[in-house]
């Protein structure tokens, strides 16, 4: 191994936390984000021969945990063996910190879903500008679209978000 690949291996793994919260942002659960991340890097370390030197390799880490993302989806689909996981959130008893707790848990539960609702590309744009905090230049460059085409989703994605959460607090009253 050279000192540029020892090299490349010691920034995928500075990545690793970005990587698994726009996993996460992708599958909607810690345990299929994990594989995901796994998944990739794998991909990537037995690429690493055709990382361009010289080009960010964030944007390529995030490209290949997109692509992989997109394969299983497409397997699962073809097996069609897609599950859905409920959470359930329950308390014991009233206690105000654990009540302020389920309620901010249920919160997170109910956006957890609407994210999980919006299209494949919002959510991806979701991940990387509003999670990751990467620009919507970067985001365009990972996703390989025009940045104006990152703009209208992301607006897309922050409208219909809005307006759901805006239902739910309508019902919750």
């Amino acid at each position: 191994m050279t000192g540029s690949e020892t090299e490349l291996r010691l920034q995928i793994v500075a990545l690793l936390p970005r990587l698994r919260r726009f996993a996460f942002a992708l599958t909607g659960r810690q345990d299929e984000a994990d594989d995901l991340v796994q998944s990739a890097c794998l991909k990537a370390l037995d690429r690493l021969s055709q990382y361009e030197v010289g080009t960010r390799l964030d944007s390529w880490m995030f490209k290949i945990v997109q692509t992989t993302f997109l394969d299983e989806v497409r397997s699962r689909s073809r097996r069609a063996k897609d599950t859905v996981v409920n959470e359930d959130i329950n308390a014991v008893g009233f206690d105000a910190r654990i009540h302020e707790r389920t309620e901010a848990r249920a919160d997170l539960a109910i956006i957890r879903a609407k994210i999980n609702e919006l299209p494949a590309e919002q959510r991806e744009l979701l991940a990387l500008v509003v999670v990751d905090g990467m620009s919507y230049q970067s985001a365009a460059e990972v996703l390989d679209v025009p940045i104006g085409t990152v703009m209208s989703r992301l607006a897309r994605a922050r409208k219909k978000l809005a307006s759901a959460l805006q239902d739910a607090a309508v019902h919750a009253i």
